[in-house]
């Protein structure tokens, strides 16, 4: 069901489509059938036969759209609704919490816990930028010592993607599982509900709405965006100098991670941390203990 960004009350519908008819148009002329009809070739020789000079109707439109009010703060339940996804990036980058609760609950959110196919998409992508950003890091922090003794670097180029692909997303996938695992032994985003006399179901004011696990996953990806940024490094090359590009854009993407489950979970910024910090550790864990197989342990 979706919800209010504002206050995240559940409404039944985000818009409502009123199809109106045209007043407007007017009824073609009557025919007058006590005339006979003019023959198509009753012109007189030379001459352009008359053309109707009766006036088209109007198009009908197929209706106006309204935003619905959420019954409990009197504003609109969605207003990005009818924005585009110009301004949807601009909010997101601006962490607002309407946008992501319009992404996650209203857009993307799916009851039978499915991942939205444009997150799976998503997530190819960030895990291609992400592999870009980790190989990028590492051989720009290797040692010369540490490149004699481990065989990555004199494999060929196509190995050498294949292990930092299974690198990545090994590290990727560590870090939604222990998030997931930790949001549902806590009970984090359990929905509260509360039977009404005529047989629907309400949330009840101060309980969060229910989020599925693949809703935290697609909080994850949606608010890892920050990753694309560095395709500006393909753009105009430069020496990122101790991997500080990299960096920033982790410390960003983990900013947005707490922010986007905060909003999802509403657990408080202590909550969200811990979350974010315990899913960051498994995901250095797991990378660390691949990288140690390979004698590339002190590069992450």
């Amino acid at each position: 069901m979706p919800i209010c960004i504002e206050c995240r009350y559940p409404v039944p519908r985000l818009y409502h489509v009123l199809h109106s008819g045209n007043t407007g148009a007017q009824k073609p002329p009557p025919i007058n059938r006590s005339t006979k009809p003019t023959p198509p070739n009753s012109a007189k020789k030379g001459e352009l036969p008359a053309r109707s000079k009766a006036k088209p109707a109007p198009a009908v439109t197929g209706g106006d759209v309204r935003l619905t009010q959420c019954s409990r703060c009197k504003r609109f339940a969605d207003k990005y609704v009818e924005h585009d996804y110009i301004v949807l990036f601009i909010d997101l980058v601006l962490v607002k919490p309407q946008v992501y609760r319009h992404l996650l609950f209203n857009r993307l959110g799916r009851d039978d816990d499915e991942l939205d196919p444009s997150i799976s998409r998503l997530g190819t992508l960030l895990l291609l930028f992400d592999v870009y950003l980790t190989w990028s890091r590492i051989e720009n922090s290797l040692p010369p010592d540490m490149t004699a003794s481990s065989p990555i670097p004199h494999l060929p180029i196509l190995l050498q993607y294949a292990f930092y692909l299974l690198l990545c997303a090994s590290m990727t996938i560590a870090q939604h599982l222990t998030i997931r695992w930790l949001a549902h032994i806590v009970g984090l985003g359990a929905r509260s509900l509360v039977e009404e006399s005529d047989g629907q179901q309400e949330v009840e004011d101060d309980s969060p709405v229910r989020s599925t696990p693949n809703g935290i996953s697609t909080a994850l990806f949606v608010s890892s965006c920050m990753k694309l940024f560095p395709i500006l490094m393909v753009v105009w090359s430069y020496n990122d100098v101790g991997g500080s590009v990299g960096r920033g854009v982790e410390w960003a993407v983990g900013m947005q991670n707490l922010e986007a489950l905060r909003i999802l979970l509403e657990c408080g910024y202590l909550g969200a941390a811990s979350l974010v910090g315990a899913g960051w550790m498994a995901r250095w864990a797991v990378g660390r203990l691949i990288l140690g197989f390979v004698g590339l342990e002190e590069c992450l």
